[in-house]
């Protein structure tokens, strides 16, 4: 077979299913990052499989129920209703696919090492029913060189091949749970094709079903890389201004006011805050798979690993500041103390807690011998190592006044009512200045 001529004609048949909406489309992970993007691509006029293991999620999004805070049960219902989604576990449905995104977990194991299982498990589900003329795109955050090391071996395991019957590349997810402004739908895009067919093509689809061109890079490697340097950048910045409030914290200096005169310079600033530490899939995730691979060249990123340091302390030095608050005010050591921590997730207006750095503060504290309460308007209770963690299922003023010390480690969630805690708390410890706005400070300590 020619295969030059069957690549010409099966790439001008993609781009006429993408303009004509007769395109199907699979997501492989219904998670943070696949639901929001299957319920676009789906809104954009595509057929779109949902593809995940658990069984749950697949039964909440046949019935219209979404389980992801950026996605609405009106949109998901009327898709669902539509016939535009369907979710499935039966992975062997991915054939009928001609767009396949897969963007499952990408974690960190017991040792703190990339766990790529979950994408591998993935891709050999793809090879088995791999056909000619499939798109492939990896969205799942991993180490540079994935794409071209890992994923093309095991789809070629097929027996097609390449940039010939098929086309691979990556392009990193963005999502920012919580975020009103970026979603997915709004947030440019990057893309890495192996070859300019792939890229094209892959690139092609996204600008159909996103209202953002598509940044095209030469290489799968170099869109891995992007994602790598963006959240490195973060995790570097927030360090720096960790390291800069533990030390105006020991001057007796706010640091919150630095931050805010620091900002009226129009140029060569850029603001990050404070706080218990990072969280989420991403900041302390990511630089730890870019750590993974420069080991494998004999490279260490030695300011990144300093910023990792930095910001996994944080936890430990917000419970140091718990007991010297404890003793200084009530002279009391954490292990008599009962402390209610006000906010679980990472960030505000999510229920998102993967890798929180309040689940550490809650465990240091425990282990210290502290009675700990925890409250979260969005989570309710949080699973941790395999055991279940119950909140207060209601922020009283009884609650309040009831502990000793209240903890705000979530930046503050919509509605919260700061002065209703600050007045009912015998002593507030404020890591996020979320008391900000509030006249009376006397029973607040901040960060």
């Amino acid at each position: 077979m020619n295969y030059t001529k069957f690549s010409d004609n099966i790439i001008e048949i993609l781009l006429k299913k993408i303009a004509d909406r007769e395109l199907v489309a699979g997501v492989i992970g219904l998670g943070y990052v696949g639901l929001p993007l299957a319920v676009e691509v789906a809104k954009a006029g595509f057929k779109t499989i949902g593809f995940d293991v658990k069984k749950e999620k697949v039964d909440s999004v046949n019935q219209g129920h979404s389980y992801i805070g950026d996605v609405d049960d009106s949109d998901l219902k009327m898709l669902v209703e539509k016939g535009m989604l369907v979710a499935t576990a039966d992975l062997s449905e991915i054939g009928k696919a001609d767009f396949v995104a897969v963007c499952v977990p990408t974690p960190l194991d017991a040792h703190r090492q990339p766990d790529i299982s979950y994408v591998e498990s993935s891709l050999k589900s793809i090879a088995e029913n791999l056909r000619k003329g499939m798109m492939v795109v990896l969205e799942s955050t991993t180490y540079p060189g994935t794409t071209e090391e890992l994923v093309k071996p095991i789809l070629e395991s097929s027996g097609l091949k390449c940039g010939e019957d098929f086309w691979l590349g990556f392009s990193p997810e963005r999502v920012d749970p919580g975020n009103s402004v970026y979603k997915t739908k709004n947030i440019p895009k990057v893309v890495g094709g192996i070859g300019t067919d792939a890229c094209e093509l892959i690139s092609a689809m996204y600008e159909a079903v996103l209202d953002n061109k598509v940044f095209r890079t030469s290489t799968p490697a170099v869109a891995e890389m992007t994602k790598m340097l963006e959240n490195a950048y973060r995790n570097v910045n927030i360090a720096l201004i960790n390291e800069f409030a533990i030390f105006c914290n020991k001057m007796d200096i706010d640091i919150w006011e630095v931050i805010e005169a620091a900002k009226t310079k129009p140029f060569g600033f850029a603001s990050f805050y404070p706080g218990p530490g990072v969280g989420g899939h991403c900041i302390p995730v990511d630089p730890r798979f870019l750590n993974y691979k420069a080991s494998a060249y004999g490279f260490r990123f030695s300011t990144i690993e300093a910023s990792m340091a930095v910001n996994d302390r944080m936890p430990e030095y917000c419970v140091e500041r718990i007991g010297e608050i404890l003793g200084r005010r009530f002279r009391k050591p954490i292990n008599s103390s009962k402390i209610l921590v006000f906010g679980v997730a990472y960030k505000p207006d999510t229920d998102d807690y993967r890798e929180s750095p309040v689940i550490r503060i809650i465990g240091k504290l425990r282990t210290e011998g502290a009675d700990v309460l925890f409250f979260d308007p969005n989570i309710p209770r949080f699973i941790h190592r395999g055991k279940v963690y119950e909140g207060e299922r209601e922020l009283t003023a009884g609650l309040i006044q009831s502990v000793d010390l209240v903890v705000i480690t979530t930046a503050p969630p919509d509605g919260a009512d700061y002065e209703f805690i600050r007045h009912n708390a015998k002593v507030v410890f404020d890591t996020r200045n979320a008391t900000r706005d509030l006249a009376d400070k006397s029973n607040i300590e901040r960060l």
